[in-house]
């Protein structure tokens, strides 16, 4: 007798959220390793082709940044006029998502998905704007390069140096239906910078020195391409479940970052995200203080809620050391692997009061431990 695997079927929760997904609109995301890669051409192509096809598609923003092509590709099509928000006496222009929303295309076009709203609008990120526009059931396609994304913040500050401001959460790629890597070599883009392409003169000596050299492009290059091959390796696995397939998760593994007031905290949380990401394992966050700052708090559980962690507050009490307050918490929610940061004791302290690590290590046993040293880009 032939023996077969049963499909596993979805649960009332899993249906019912199949059904509210297939009332929202399809997202499509062009992603770059840096500017002036060609996302925004290839996006305002396409919406040229659709509308030869007799699709209803708009311009919510565009930013042609001065480029001749790009706004050349702009002037035939329908484009919905930004919307007006005073700010500290000047009159600003944002995405008009309520026009948007009121004409209903079939798809609307919205570029820098990673940009920060003026302050009084209705949402603090463009991304925000564009999951409104989505759950109304219209289709959206936009750009957006792989340094605004949240985890990559210290890697990205590593390579180039430059601290990014305007970052978006990596969940916004699991909202994408397609991703599309825009790829071109640190050559051809250093070439479309001379010959004024993606700058105007007078910055055009300045980035080839700094942003734009060969290494940094190299390295923005190869993140890009491993960010999406990685997105659809995931992709691979989703399929295979829904069709049945067993899926791939790593119940074994569960990653625990331990985070104190420290310049690197932040940069602890997005490495252990990734490090989980690979593993495919839940994520635990965990502060151990006396009094808690809330501003740190505040931020810490923003990022968390970013990378589906779960994050644990833990009041310091005078009969637990922190060795013994972490290695606790740790077995309670059967941690395999713990991040921390280089320890702040001086060598003295670590000889009368002994090394964090070594306690921890003599607290549990298997258990591992990865101390990520601080770096002096960060």
């Amino acid at each position: 007798m032939e023996s077969y695997d049963k499909p596993r079927r979805k649960s009332p929760e899993e249906f019912l959220k199949d059904i509210e997904d297939s009332k929202k609109g399809q997202f499509k995301l062009y992603i770059g390793s840096a500017p002036g890669v060609g996302k925004t051409y290839r996006m305002l192509q396409e919406a040229h082709e659709m509308r030869e096809s007799g699709i209803d598609v708009v311009i919510g923003l565009i930013e042609s940044h001065g480029r001749k092509e790009t706004e050349a590709l702009i002037k035939d099509l329908e484009t919905i006029p930004l919307r007006d928000i005073p700010y500290k006496g000047h009159v600003l222009k944002e995405l008009d998502v309520d026009s948007i929303i009121a004409r209903k295309p079939e798809v609307v076009f919205i570029d820098e998905l990673a940009h920060t709203n003026v302050p009084g609008s209705t949402n603090k990120k463009r991304y925000e704007d564009v999951l409104v526009i989505l759950n109304e059931g219209i289709n959206v396609i936009s750009a957006v390069n792989i340094q605004h994304l949240e985890s990559l913040h210290d890697k990205i500050q590593q390579i180039t140096g430059v601290k990014v401001r305007e970052r978006l959460p990596d969940t916004i790629l699991q909202e994408a239906k397609e991703i599309i890597l825009i790829d071109v070599t640190p050559e051809i883009l250093q070439e479309r910078l001379r010959t004024g392409r993606i700058y105007d003169s007078t910055k055009i000596q300045q980035a080839l020195q700094n942003f734009f050299n060969r290494n940094n492009l190299s390295a923005l290059r190869e993140l890009a391409l491993r960010e999406v091959a990685d997105d659809v390796d995931e992709r691979i696995e989703k399929i295979n479940e829904a069709q049945g397939g067993i899926p791939f998760f790593n119940a074994s593994e569960r990653i625990m970052v331990c985070v104190q007031y420290d310049a690197n905290a932040e940069m602890l949380i997005r490495r252990g995200w990734r490090f989980a990401k690979r593993l495919n394992a839940p994520l635990y966050v965990l502060h151990i203080a006396t009094k808690p700052n809330e501003n740190h708090l505040k931020r810490w559980r923003e990022l968390c809620n970013q990378f589906n962690a779960t994050f644990i507050v833990e009041e310091k009490r005078d009969d637990r050391n922190i060795p013994r307050a972490i290695t606790d918490i740790a077995t309670k929610y059967r941690v395999t692997q713990i991040i921390m940061g280089q320890s702040a004791r001086s060598r003295w302290e670590e000889i009368t009061k002994g090394s964090i690590v070594n306690n921890i290590m003599r607290y549990t046993d298997g258990i591992d431990i990865h101390i990520v040293a601080e770096s002096p880009n960060f």
